[in-house]
């Protein structure tokens, strides 16, 4: 990320090289080779670099070097892109943005503690089987009982939900309303079953709610500001998502290029000819493109803009077009040696194939964008 202070740059830093000693592909591949995802020691430490704390006001224990929380944890998840890492980022970031703006924050505030310290792990289950992206729309049920509520409804592709002892939902309740519960996993009723995916290291899973009895307190904000939190935890997810889909890509280009000069082919670098310095001006432009919106979108989301949805939503089609073929596009240029199991390559196309499909696809965004430019069209 770009316009960092010299604080945070440093904050930056420290990720980065932390991340290069603890984070590095090797220990990509060593966790997959044992089945893991991320060791809880591991991210206890990142915690304690204060990475799950970025979206969390002072007086409830977070904070942020620079003020802007948002985009401190931007740039956290760009450096994380650089490395393909697991870890609970992106799931525990999204809940706290969710829990520190609902006006009961206080009852969740031993939640909220726990999660920052690492000591607890959370996840955001918004979608739902057989459905397109619709978190404003949970097919969920949430029944009044005497002392609080009655869950009934699936959730899937949840990440880290088979290491997250609290999950956040949403779900209609008998009057039609839409609110949000925090739920711990191992309620009664609860059943978390792993899902296959095509990341090698991040994990998702689906969760079944059977008559599952939940206490009242366990609702998250009222039922007023409910569609506000919800829009508030998309726009933080995807532009999370988009961050690190952003570390990815330079990452890749950076290695793609620095073959492109190496690789010498019938005596001269492979950079030389022409037809491919135009392809990697090409690509470098899409780089280039897909920073500076996802940046855009970091700074409407972070300011809380009107606009900040539609931005977003543009990141996240723009890069779910672009990143993906980009990526091809550097197997290409790598010839045979690209496509091998040995090569890291796959590993990136592997974590931005599932952020393409992950909040929305870029199709969706472009019809939630058409719609919203239709709706705010002046009268002629």
């Amino acid at each position: 990320m770009t316009g960092l202070s010299t604080e945070s740059e440093l904050f930056v830093a420290t990720a980065r090289a932390f991340l290069d000693k603890t984070a590095a592909l090797s220990d990509y591949r060593d966790l997959h080779a044992r089945g893991g995802s991320y060791d809880a020691a591991w991210w206890r430490q990142a915690t304690e670099l204060g990475w799950a704390g970025l979206l969390v006001p002072e007086e409830l224990g977070g904070g942020s070097v620079s003020g802007c929380g948002l985009r401190d944890l931007a740039a956290i998840a760009t450096e994380i892109g650089r490395t393909v890492a697991a870890g609970p980022l992106n799931p525990v970031s999204v809940v706290l943005a969710g829990l520190v703006d609902a006006d009961n924050r206080g009852i969740h505030a031993q939640s909220i503690a726990a999660l920052i310290a690492g000591e607890m792990v959370a996840t955001w289950a918004a979608d739902e089987p057989g459905r397109a992206f619709r978190p404003q729309q949970p097919g969920l049920t949430a029944t009044r009982t005497v002392g609080g509520y009655r869950l009934n409804g699936v959730k899937d592709r949840v990440e880290a939900a088979d290491r997250a002892g609290l999950v956040l939902i949403g779900a209609r309740t008998d009057d039609g309303a839409v609110r949000q519960f925090l739920v711990r996993t191992d309620s009664a009723g609860v059943q978390v079953a792993p899902q296959p995916g095509i990341d090698l290291v991040k994990q998702y899973a689906r969760i079944e709610f059977s008559d599952t009895e939940i206490d009242a307190s366990a609702v998250v904000g009222t039922a007023a500001q409910t569609a506000a939190l919800i829009d508030r935890q998309t726009q933080v997810g995807i532009v999370l998502v988009c961050a690190e889909t952003v570390g990815i890509l330079d990452a890749v280009m950076t290695m793609t290029v620095a073959w492109a000069r190496d690789r010498y082919s019938f005596g001269r670098p492979l950079a030389s000819y022409q037809a491919i310095k135009h392809r990697l001006a090409d690509m470098t432009m899409w780089l280039h493109a897909c920073r500076a919106i996802t940046a855009g979108a970091v700074d409407k989301v972070a300011a809380r803009d009107p606009d900040a949805a539609m931005w977003a939503g543009a990141a996240k089609s723009y890069l779910g077009e672009h990143a993906g073929r980009l990526i091809q596009e550097c197997v290409q240029l790598h010839g045979g040696i690209g496509v091998t199991w040995e090569h890291d390559l796959h590993l990136y196309l592997r974590r931005a194939t599932l952020y393409r499909n992950l909040l929305g696809t870029p199709a969706e965004h472009h019809r939630a964008i058409y719609a919203a430019a239709r709706s705010t069209e002046p009268a002629a």
